[in-house]
């Protein structure tokens, strides 16, 4: 009798496919053999089509949900501010910080974006920084003095690490047909420097902050589903070698799989979220109870904290729980022809080797709703090697400096109407998706070679599809 994969089989499916059962179809082939739905969420997924469409809770969400979901949402929107404030619970903003919310990087819940002219303030984007070696876990080794992150901005008393700038370098090309098109390459530089100088040997990674759907959904599916698609040695001389990034889970104290960050390099939301808010808006967890201080910058060590921790733990969770439960838009136009020309496209392309169409996540979600979802988030979740142009030659864990996570799809098609852009790829350098599509390179640089050289209506096809999405 044929394996067959379904969403009710769940987890179990999961773990007998990993085996090597004689005759049978792969994991990867069955997720490629499912068909995809405007459902893009499975029972997560609204149909709404508007600025909102990255705010709204997942439909199939319990009641009890609910008012955690709503306090999150607050949570997530909250301008904090410096300690002592007028309202205890939301101050302990800083000492140094980039933004005062979650919201102020991820507008709306979406995708952040460079500066329009590369020297405007990074609002929406970062800087993360280290040294060449690792941590004590394997992970980055800070900067010694202005640790793992840039921070921009300081509360008053304080100096500012310093502000990136960027600046960019046209490089002209042409499609097959000889349409002609230009790719933009950022340089990035940090100037005003408020403690010293960062030496040669510093490492620079920029990261806009990516769209928030979804994230509960991908965080369900098995790990039993990501060792069975990793294939690091290329076994089936495909190409394509995928990778999982192993890094330190704070709470277990142990290496876990990486599924979350542009390189994989967080194991779960609770701890994406509790290093996001220390990076990010300075505010203390009981996970990080430091602030985010190095030891050279005495102001920053002696200033004014708010309470310890000064985001609590029954915040920390409902943030978590906001974070798990953002919905994912439905797929728009999915009957189009030429949509559908460019799902085929897609595939006959090479894309879905990484970017996935379908996933099946466990039994035991984090969260009921998120159990035995079919779902097309068009990742992978794992390392790929995207070659030397994409490169920020900065290790994250197992992360080597041309490796990204495949990063999910689903929702890209949405970002232009609810932030107004359509700045794509890590570091928001590609101007729509066919600029993202040609800066592949490594084991997307046949998929990438079969877009360019295709003709025109199949490129409008292709570029049709992922809108759609």
């Amino acid at each position: 009798m044929p394996l067959r994969l379904t969403a009710a089989a769940g987890a179990t499916a999961v773990g007998l496919a990993c085996g090597a059962i004689a005759g049978q179809p792969d994991l990867r082939a069955q997720l490629l053999a499912m068909p995809l739905t405007p459902q893009l969420g499975g029972d997560a997924t609204r149909p709404i089509a508007s600025p909102k469409s990255f705010s709204l809770q997942m439909p199939n969400a319990p009641r009890r949900h609910q008012r955690p979901f709503s306090f999150g949402n607050r949570l997530f929107n909250t301008n904090w501010v410096i300690a002592p404030g007028s309202v205890k619970s939301f101050d302990g903003l800083g000492p140094m910080f980039n933004r005062v919310s979650c919201s102020g990087c991820h507008t709306l819940d979406g995708r952040g974006a460079p500066p329009p002219d590369g020297e405007g303030p990074f609002d929406t984007m970062l800087i993360r920084l280290s040294i060449p070696g690792s941590d004590a876990h394997g992970g980055p080794k800070p900067h010694p003095v202005y640790g793992g992150q840039l921070s921009e901005r300081a509360i008053p008393g304080i100096v500012p690490e310093g502000r990136a700038r960027i600046s960019y370098e046209e490089l002209p090309g042409s499609y097959g047909d000889g349409t002609p098109y230009s790719l933009r390459k950022p340089t990035y530089t940090i100037t005003g420097l408020g403690y010293g100088p960062l030496g040669d040997a510093i490492l620079m990674s920029p990261r806009v902050a990516p769209h928030m759907i979804g994230l509960g959904l991908l965080e369900a599916v098995p790990d039993a589903t990501l060792s069975a698609l990793a294939d690091p040695d290329d076994s089936d001389g495909d190409g394509i070698s995928g990778r999982m990034n192993h890094v330190w889970d704070n709470a277990t104290q142990a290496s876990a799989i990486g599924r979350f960050g542009w390189k994989a390099n967080q194991p779960n939301l609770h701890q994406q979220s509790a290093d996001a808010a220390l990076g990010d808006i300075g505010l203390t967890t009981n996970m990080n109870i430091a602030e985010n201080c190095s030891s050279a910058q005495a102001a920053c060590t002696a200033a004014l904290a708010g309470e310890s921790p000064e985001l609590p733990d029954d915040f920390l969770d409902k943030l978590t729980l906001y974070t798990m439960s953002l919905g994912v838009p439905a797929q728009r136009n999915a009957e189009a022809p030429e949509v559908r020309r460019g799902e085929t496209l897609f595939r006959d392309f090479g894309c879905a080797s990484c970017h996935m169409t379908a996933m099946i996540t466990g039994d035991d979600g984090p969260l009921p709703e998120l159990a035995r979802q079919t779902i097309h988030p068009f990742t992978d979740l794992l390392l790929h090697d995207m070659g030397e142009a994409l490169a920020d030659n900065r290790p994250d864990f197992e992360a080597t400096g041309s490796e990204w996570r495949t990063p999910p799809l689903w929702g890209l098609g949405m970002v232009p109407a609810v932030n107004g852009h359509d700045n794509l790829l890590h570091d928001g350098r590609a101007r729509g998706f066919p600029e993202a599509i040609l800066w592949h390179g490594g084991e997307g640089e046949a998929a990438k070679e079969r877009f360019r050289l295709a003709p025109k209506d199949e490129r409008d096809a292709l570029v049709a599809f992922l809108k759609s999405l």
